[in-house]
């Protein structure tokens, strides 16, 4: 079987939560293919050490970016830790985002209760493509 392929975005006031989270899954997240949007995924290789493959950042379009990879089949599962307290201007491409994810069944975490569940989800994949 492929690694599994994430998607890690995180909001500006969020982005300290997701590395918090990554590093503490760390070994899980190595085990898979990893894209980001850009500030996200930057920040996810100088701090983890992660192979990251990055997108341009959400308000640049990254955020589509990400969704027309999982038009393409390109992506099996997206964790965004959004800020839901303040306002974004790319608010539509994120509701896009959400959308797609709706639509074509992928899993989408959008806090860290979510995001944990995932990492179940995750781990149990990775254990049955070793056996």
């Amino acid at each position: 079987m492929e690694k599994p392929k994430v998607a890690l975005i995180a909001h500006d006031k969020k982005k300290i939560d997701l590395i918090m989270f990554v590093k503490e899954n760390l070994e899980t997240f190595k085990a898979c293919e990893l894209y980001a949007t850009g500030t996200t995924g930057k920040f996810l290789s100088e701090k983890l050490k992660l192979i990251v493959n990055t997108v341009h950042s959400g308000p640049l379009g990254g955020d589509i970016q990400i969704g027309s990879m999982l038009v393409e089949g390109r992506m099996d599962f997206v964790i965004f830790l959004r800020d839901p307290l303040t306002a974004q201007p790319h608010e539509p491409d994120i509701s896009a985002l959400m959308r797609v994810c709706d639509v074509l069944n992928i899993p989408l975490a959008t806090n860290l209760a979510t995001a944990e569940a995932l990492v179940v989800e995750l781990k149990s994949i990775l254990k049955n493509s070793k056996t």
